[in-house]
């Protein structure tokens, strides 16, 4: 991929932005120009909100040239709440704790390298959702405040 496309397809890999149907409601990811279910034009911009379950998965021993240096990795699909079905790679958990069902978040992640200049190119991965308290077996998260401490009011300045 060139840097070009990388630019193109932020939204989708960083917001995991997909399209919903203005006619029908139906939701879709990646975006679509025409609507599958009613035939509709009219697709509008939808921002996932990142969390669903592994609806299955499979550990990828041999990779395609360029990913050869990330074996094994797992990919998976996971079905958003919202409804689309999203192939990506699971990350941040053994393979041997995963489960079909099992819920998942999304995150962002480094997908890959490109090329001689070091283009990191970052995108949508999936893990299983950090637990206050843990109590999932994966890393556990302190608990935030209940208030946020507030900033000093600003002063105005007028500048001449």
């Amino acid at each position: 991929m060139e840097l070009a496309r990388n630019w193109r397809l932020k939204q989708q890999r960083y917001r995991l932005e997909g399209a919903q149907c203005a006619h029908c409601r139906q939701r879709f990811f990646p975006p679509r120009p025409v609507c599958p279910e009613c035939g509709g034009r009219d697709m509008r911009p939808y921002t996932f909100k990142g969390r669903g379950k592994l609806y299955s998965y499979s550990t990828v021993y041999q990779a395609p040239q360029g990913f050869e240096s990330y074996a094994p990795y797992v990919v998976g699909l996971v079905g958003l709440e919202e409804g689309p079905l999203v192939t990506a790679q699971v990350c941040d958990v053994d393979p041997s704790e995963l489960r079909v069902g099992m819920p998942l978040e999304m995150v962002t992640r480094k997908l890959f390298e490109q090329g001689g200049d070091g283009l990191i190119v970052y995108g949508y991965k999936f893990r299983p959702p950090l637990r206050a308290g843990g109590g999932n077996g994966h890393r556990e998260v302190e608990e935030l405040p209940q208030t946020v401490p507030q900033a000093a009011p600003h002063k105005a300045v007028t500048v001449r």
